[in-house]
């Protein structure tokens, strides 16, 4: 039996569980184990390879909360850099506040997951009169440095802690965020700015405003087969004298769950895109759960179907103009680039046919999606479909920029969290 204690001044018993031969284990380091069970990761470290248990580290992604979660990677001054050097969207979010500049001047704003504080700083250069920055990864102390620095704590006032834990002393005129993510939809960011409309103000503006996810059938046999090689090493009958090749098959079906983030040309698709469409004003949380999107594309070229193909466009909408951003295939490359889902088995059809279907995507524990593809040839009744995990990307090497890591625990991280608490003893 393990029995995890909040501290052992006081002993006081978080929770308990019974451990068994099925549970997975591994070693991290010299004095930790990660332990996993159906519903719960836990990381244990311990004074000594032999000694007695020191501290639990509660893995469970769907019970932790997103400012616990994002800290791993959103409070490192690098993935910050990767954001701010991203000429397209830093650029854009300027573009689109300093040409509404009547929308801030004098006005209170609100910057929901605010990283760096770049968008606090584009709305005082509008003429915002205060910005409460929210942050709840240790970023903020280095957003209060950047404002201190920059002579702005009169007018930026970063607020630590989750946007739905924190207490924003004002009502505001304006939210500003980036609440999206590779193939637009970010479960806790998008939930969070959506969320933050508890502080807006009647007639209060949302930068972004709305959003388009952009889908369109695709064909690229070289990228299918490409895929579909990376299993090749499960086939492997004498792997320093083991036969791997039981797991060829579980391997491919893993491959093919994970969404491409990758760049392409245009002219690999099959059929104009059709676009779901998100107002971040009219939206609630709960939309966000579950998203359903029907689909017919009348097709204008004969070939296989490997799949579909995402990219969005996003609007930051002011009383003066409407700026857009976008990730099409035809724009300057961005962080987010363009991400492809195939399908398990291709789908020919002709010139002329059409491919109806279903796309679904449904919030899981990961605080992430789950992708439900189902699409049908209509005129053959050709069937295929896949079922893809948004938060298990693949990233091609052609992938513009280097890209943020998701939120998955990856040996890296339970390592800094070893460190962490290292250093705290």
């Amino acid at each position: 039996m393990l029995k995890c204690h909040h501290l052992p001044a006081n002993r006081a018993s978080l929770f308990q569980l019974s451990v068994t031969k099925e549970m997975s284990c591994c070693q991290v380091g010299c004095q930790s184990f990660l332990l996993t069970t159906d519903k719960n990761t836990l990381l244990l470290r311990f004074r000594s390879s032999t000694g007695s248990y020191v501290h639990c580290y509660h893995l469970l992604i769907d019970s932790l909360p997103s400012g616990l979660i994002f800290p791993f990677f959103h409070g490192c001054l690098s993935q910050q850099q990767n954001l701010l050097q991203d000429y397209p969207r830093t650029a854009t979010y300027q573009r689109a506040i300093l040409a509404n500049e009547a929308d801030f001047r004098n006005k209170v704003v609100l910057d929901v997951c605010c990283g760096s504080g770049i968008l606090s700083f584009f709305a005082v250069q509008a003429g915002a009169s205060m910005v409460y920055a929210t942050e709840s990864s240790p970023m903020s102390k280095y957003t209060q440095i950047l404002v201190q620095n920059n002579h702005l704590s009169e007018q930026i006032r970063v607020l630590q802690g989750e946007v739905k834990k924190v207490n924003c002393p004002d009502m505001v005129d304006v939210i500003v965020s980036e609440p999206f993510s590779y193939m637009l939809f970010n479960r806790t960011l998008m939930g969070n700015f959506i969320h933050a409309k508890k502080w807006l103000k009647p007639n209060g503006l949302m930068f972004p405003s709305f959003a388009d996810l952009h889908v369109a059938p695709f064909t690229d046999d070289q990228l299918y087969l490409e895929h579909y090689a990376r299993a090749n090493f499960w086939q492997q009958r004498s792997f320093y004298g083991v036969n791997l090749s039981a797991l060829h098959s579980a391997a491919v079906d893993e491959f093919f769950k994970q969404p491409i983030v990758d760049t392409f040309d245009e002219q690999i698709l099959l059929s104009r895109s059709i676009k779901h469409c998100i107002n971040f004003m009219d939206s609630k949380e709960e939309d966000i759960h579950r998203i359903e999107i029907p689909f017919v594309f009348p097709l204008l070229q004969s070939g296989l179907i490997h799949g579909l193909a995402f990219w969005f466009d996003v609007a930051y909408q002011g009383s003066k103009t409407t700026v857009w951003l976008s990730t099409a295939p035809t724009e300057p490359p961005s962080r987010w680039s363009q991400v492809r889902c195939l399908l398990q088995t291709p789908l020919f059809a002709k010139s002329g046919q059409t491919l109806s279907g279903t796309i679904l995507l449904v919030a899981n524990n990961r605080q992430s999606y789950d992708i439900n593809i189902t699409a049908t040839v209509d005129q053959s009744g050709c069937r295929s479909g896949n079922i893809l995990d948004l938060k298990n990307l693949f990233f091609s090497k052609k992938t513009p920029l280097p890209p943020p890591p998701q939120m998955t625990f990856s040996v890296l991280e339970l390592h800094t969290l070893v460190l962490m608490e290292l250093n705290i003893q």
